[in-house]
């Protein structure tokens, strides 16, 4: 029986795969069921601090101002005038001439839906996903982040994937992020982004099929997630949520 209120979500997982950075930039747009994904640590990234500081909008640089650490500061900097960049190529223009707007939980989008994109960041590496077709979904986390991993699951995780994280002993941290990165890709690529659902997402096995409650989610979620999960070298782990299966997804770095 189904609660008033409630409806099904299926979600399809792949992964984790292991993935290695090919090629550049394409100078063509995407054809429908590709997805690019754009990747590049920040250390490297930094060079260019002032160069990608220039290409943001003024309200951009006003947040940027607003944070109380450097390190912050210069990651999001770096993050958002990359995304500038990259959306530039993608939309054949110079990236301080890209106009964003947000939806009502402040998911950013183009305006006509030219493409559809979305940005994730992390303590140490970023990373775009650009779709031509669909809503796109992508989330990166670090290996050296430090987190409760077993106090953060017992909070937001099914019980079968506490279980699971649980049981995979040095590995245990992997296996979380493998799974929080699934969660918070499926959650954006919605452009709902609360964290209040996490716990009603199953995304441990290849078919997850459950009932999701919260009513902004069910309105604005798609009826099924295609995920993806890699891990780009030993230490950065990501996944990448659509609407639909994608048959080809590149990875490029920016360095």
């Amino acid at each position: 029986m189904v609660a008033r209120g409630s409806r099904e979500l299926i979600v399809h997982c792949s992964g984790p795969f292991d993935i290695r950075p090919k090629g550049l930039l394409p100078s063509t747009r995407l054809v429908g069921k590709e997805v690019l994904l754009v990747y590049a640590a920040l250390p490297p990234l930094r060079r260019r601090l002032n160069e990608l500081t220039e290409v943001l909008d003024p309200a951009e640089r006003t947040r940027a101002d607003r944070f109380l650490t450097d390190g912050s500061r210069d990651r999001y900097i770096l993050g958002h005038g990359l995304l500038r960049e990259v959306l530039g190529r993608t939309l054949g223009c110079a990236p301080h001439e890209v106009t964003m707007e947000r939806g009502r939980h402040g998911k950013p989008h183009l305006p006509g839906n030219e493409a559809y994109f979305n940005f994730s960041d992390t303590k140490d590496a970023v990373l775009i996903g650009l779709s031509p077709d669909q809503e796109i979904g992508v989330d990166i986390e670090t290996l050296h982040r430090r987190v409760d991993h077993d106090a953060v699951a017992g909070h937001y995780f099914t019980e079968p994937e506490v279980a699971w994280i649980r049981a995979s002993g040095p590995a245990a941290k992997a296996r979380f992020l493998d799974l929080w990165t699934r969660k918070e890709a499926i959650l954006k690529a919605s452009g709902v982004g609360i964290m209040d659902d996490l716990h009603s997402l199953r995304v441990d096995r290849p078919r997850n099929a459950f009932m999701i409650g919260h009513a902004e989610f069910i309105a604005m979620a798609a009826p099924e997630y295609h995920v993806r999960t890699m891990h780009v070298g030993p230490d950065h782990f990501l996944s990448v949520a659509t609407e639909r299966a994608v048959e080809h997804m590149h990875l490029v770095e920016v360095v």
